[in-house]
């Protein structure tokens, strides 16, 4: 796809996660390739998972980050044109999930650190079932996982802010940041602790020395 390096595309995710669908001139197409002037649609990118959803009524069957742009690969090659303009719809609930998961890492990481003194992370990830983070530790944690779990559904029982925006010395970098709390982060949040709701944690091992935090939604 000839120019995609050159070309700037606005990511709307990062300025409203709570946008739902936008409609966006096609920058760029190859066959089933799309690059959009501007998206809603997050790929992958931090451990966090894709978004699921359409551009032009087709579905997106892979989202991938190439120089700072969205490449979209879509189920068929659509009808439409560069220049024309679609519309980018995503799934919303799948989105909210995430974004509610996300944090919920976020703040689970935060509090182990607090308590362990460790924040060097071997692993995570983000999807719309659950957030994973992932140490290397030299015993189980599920005798620390009770109070953790405690601790952070009192934080997400409080209407605490979340704030993201990008780093001043590199935008292409985005912070987030909740409470005394922040840390590099692309990904989708929401505005408030609140809204997250309760979390359960989950202790998996992973390997020898190596031990792996899950959380989940209680609904």
């Amino acid at each position: 796809m000839e120019g995609i390096k050159t070309y700037s595309m606005k990511k709307l995710f990062w300025e409203n996660p709570y946008l739902r669908e936008y409609v966006s001139k096609i920058a760029k197409k190859d066959g089933n390739r799309i690059v959009p002037e501007q998206t809603v649609f997050f790929a992958f990118s931090g451990g966090q998972a894709s978004d699921s959803g359409t551009i032009g009524g087709i579905p997106v069957k892979e989202a991938v980050n190439k120089n700072g742009k969205i490449e979209y690969l879509l189920e068929k090659e659509p009808e439409f044109d560069e220049g024309n303009e679609v519309k980018i719809k995503i799934d919303w609930e799948k989105r909210f999930r995430i974004m509610r998961l996300h944090s919920a890492a976020h703040v689970v990481y935060f509090l182990f650190k607090e308590k362990t003194g460790i924040e060097k992370l071997i692993g995570s990830n983000v999807d719309e079932q659950k957030s994973r983070i992932d140490y290397e530790y030299p015993e189980s944690v599920k005798g620390v996982l009770p109070e953790l779990e405690e601790k952070a559904n009192a934080v997400f029982s409080q209407d605490n802010e979340i704030k993201t925006y990008p780093d001043a010395e590199n935008p292409e970098k985005r912070l987030w940041e909740c409470m005394a709390w922040k840390s590099f982060c692309g990904g989708t949040h929401p505005k408030s602790t609140i809204e997250i709701g309760k979390v359960r944690l989950k202790r998996k091992n992973i390997g020898s020395g190596k031990e792996r935090i899950e959380i989940t939604l209680e609904s």
